[in-house]
This record gives structure tokens, sequence and C-alpha cells, in this order.
């Protein structure tokens, strides 16, 4: 199969960016997203600004994506494609660059999987300017050139490498709907107090007689990350994960760090060691992220740990902390450019703490849910590391379809 060496700019109807004026916000209108909205090669909306449509109307069509677009961040954080799956409206900040494929020339998920290929982002980096801030130009951009085969051949490459994203998305989907059903009974019983046997218990000034309120450290040891010095390289390796804001969003268990470390290092500060099941809550600049820890680990300073001494406790924990993000906001602020929850404002924090009895159902019924969940969530893991074993292969032509 013969493979051709192309520009991007010749299989690309157009190659822009965001809109270089600062844009009107809005309280609600069309999402605005910036890089930090990408979160595993997909926009996250849940946490945007937003603008007015009719600015989204205002601008030119080559920058309002749709469906088949490929966006790409190119400033900070570079090198991180985003295949547009449909035609929600959306604006986006002018460090992200959109592809707009040509149908004839290109399939769109063929040139998605081309530019998340680690072939190609070595092209793009050898390309970029700045040391502190990676910034690739858009003329660099469309200059940057790939290898495709004839069209047909571009869409039986996409479709293998598709399937694995649909598991992996099917996983996702099936993620969401487990812990949505798991917070609700947290809500139903915990929040709106509609717990088994309510009617029978009295209510003293709001609250379930039997209930107390119950300090973070009162649950178990409270343990602030650490990081072992960059500069010696024994210090990490592939031997203990090493959990960062980053590998946090979106996800109960982080089962994937960028990072990790070696025996070595992790041995440097035997006292910042995470046993599993223990959670783990983001104190610092992005603040209220809540993950537990399905194996040993460690994580850098930007994460309070909470090891549970009562097991029992873990589901209710994890949906207390996920519940006071925004009074974590308001402890670690004072004021500061950067929300900072050390570990005696977040040891100190206090949560409404059930009968032992009732914190017990609700771990009876959860466990299994969360378990599912471990189990879903190491499946993605392992298919997005098949998916990019065999994406340099097919990409390069040395595998045959």
């Amino acid at each position: 199969m013969k493979w051709e060496k192309v520009k991007l700019k010749d299989c690309c109807l157009s190659i822009a960016d965001g809109d270089h004026q600062a844009p009107p916000k809005a309280d609600k209108g069309i999402p605005f997203v910036t890089i930090s909205n990408i979160v595993e090669n997909c926009f996250d909306f849940s946490n945007t600004m937003f603008v007015p449509e009719s600015y989204y109307k205002s601008l030119d069509d080559k920058r309002r994506a749709q469906e088949g677009d490929i966006l790409y961040s190119v400033v900070g954080s570079f090198g991180i494609p985003v295949l547009i799956k449909d035609n929600a409206k959306f604006v986006f900040q002018r460090h992200i660059a959109i592809l707009r494929p040509n149908a004839n020339k290109i399939d769109s998920k063929f040139l998605y999987y081309s530019m998340l290929s680690l072939d190609f982002y070595a092209k793009a980096d050898s390309v970029a300017v700045g040391a502190a801030q990676r910034t690739i130009s858009l003329n660099a951009l469309r200059n940057l050139e790939i290898n495709i085969p004839t069209l047909s051949f571009q869409r039986r490459i996409s479709s293998i490498l598709s399937a694995y994203d649909d598991l992996i998305e099917n996983n996702k989907n099936q993620i969401k709907l487990l812990e949505e059903a798991a917070q609700r009974l947290y809500k139903e019983w915990l929040v709106d107090l509609r717990f088994p046997g309510h009617e029978n218990v009295p209510v003293v000034d709001g609250v379930p007689m039997g209930w107390s309120m119950r300090t973070v450290s009162e649950f178990g040891e409270v343990v602030t990350g650490k990081t072992p010095p960059t500069e010696k390289t024994e210090n990490y390796g592939d031997d203990i994960p090493f959990v960062t804001i980053p590998d946090m969003h979106n996800k109960m268990f982080p089962t994937a760090t960028a990072k990790k470390l070696s025996t070595i290092g992790a041995n440097t500060q035997k006292n910042k060691n995470i046993p599993p099941q223990s959670v783990m809550v983001s104190c610092i600049a992005t603040v209220g992220l809540v993950n537990i820890s399905h194996e040993w680990c460690q994580t850098n300073q930007q994460i309070n740990s909470v090891i549970l001494t009562k097991k029992s406790d873990l589901e209710f924990f994890y949906f207390s902390m996920k519940d006071i993000k925004s009074l974590l906001d308001g402890v670690g602020s004072n004021g500061a450019t950067m929300t900072n929850v050390n570990k005696a404002k977040f040891s100190s924090v206090s949560i409404l703490y059930p009968s032992e009895n009732l914190v017990g159902k609700f771990h009876t019924f959860c466990q299994p849910i969360f378990n599912k969940i471990l189990t879903l969530s190491r499946q993605i893991e392992y298919l997005v590391q098949k998916r990019d074993l065999l994406l340099p292969k097919l990409m390069s032509g040395e595998i045959e379809v």
C-alpha cells in the first residue's frame, strides 16, 4: 500500500485558532473552553465560563467548531488533539487551533489519530518555541507533514482504533451511571434525611438523633503529599504511582498516573505512602477533586489524603468530600491569588456524621458499585494501553489492514 506525505494545510480546508480578543462574559449562554477544559482528549464542559450567543454568531465560520473538526492545543500544554463528534456550540480560546479536514483528501478520524500519535507530537515539539511555555505557531502547524494512504484505507484504520475508543466511552458511561446511582442514594439518605426508618428517628435542631459533627481528622490519618527531588532521576521510575491533580479529573480511581516513583524515590519519604481505600482530595489551586486510591501510591503536595480508620466509612466519606468543594474554596482563599487548603485547615473541616448503623447500610449498598467502577476503570486503562500500542503501527503502515 502506497502512502503519501502531505502537509496539514494541503489536507485541511482551514487551520485557524480561537478569537484573539477577550470574549464578553455572561452568566449563561455558550460555553467558553480553555486548555484546562481538555480532559483525556475530550472537552469537559462542567466548569466553564460562558459568552453570549450573539458573540458566538459573530465569529468566522472557521472558528465555530462543527462535527469532524480537530481542535489542537498550541500553547503551554500543547499537543493535545480533540475530535469533535457533534455540532455542540462552544467558543474556545486562542491557545487552541481548529483544523477542518478536507473530506475529499483525509478522514477526520484518521487525522485525529495521526495527531494523537507520539510521532506527530515529536514533530510538533521540534518546531515549538519557548522553554517555560511551549508554543507552536499556526504557520508551523500548517506545514507539519503526515503520511496518508487512500481514503478507504484511512477509514479502515480509523474503524479499528475507534472500536477501542467506543469501548472506552461505553465504560465511561457505565461508570457515570453507577456513580450517579450511588450519589442519588447519598443525597436521599444523608442529605435529604429520607433514610430507612427516618420516620421513627427524632430530629433535634434539624439533625437526626444519634448524628454528630466530626472533623476530617477524626476519620483517620491526614497525609499531605510531597514531591521527591526531581533533579535526582533515580527517584522516578515505574514502581509506585505518583498522583497529581491532572490524574484526578473526571474519575473515582486514578488508575493511570502521568508520573511514577521508583522504590528508591518512594522510600525517601515513607511517611507519604498512601494505602488502598484512602481518600485523596486536591487542596491547592484546583480544589475539591476527590479520588480513591486503589493501590499503594504517593501524591504531590497539592493533595491531602485521609487514611481511613474504618473502611466502612469509605463511600460516605468519598461523597462527603465531593460535597464540600465550596467550603474548601472558602477556607482556602483568604484573599490569596491561589486557593490553598493546608493540612491544618483541611483536618479541621467538620462534616455531619450519621449513625454508624446507617453508614454501615450505605457501605453495604455502595461497596459493590464502587468495586464495579474500579473494574471498569481498569478496563479503560487496559484498552487505552492496547490502542496506544496499536496506534503507531497502524499509522506508519507497519501493520496492513
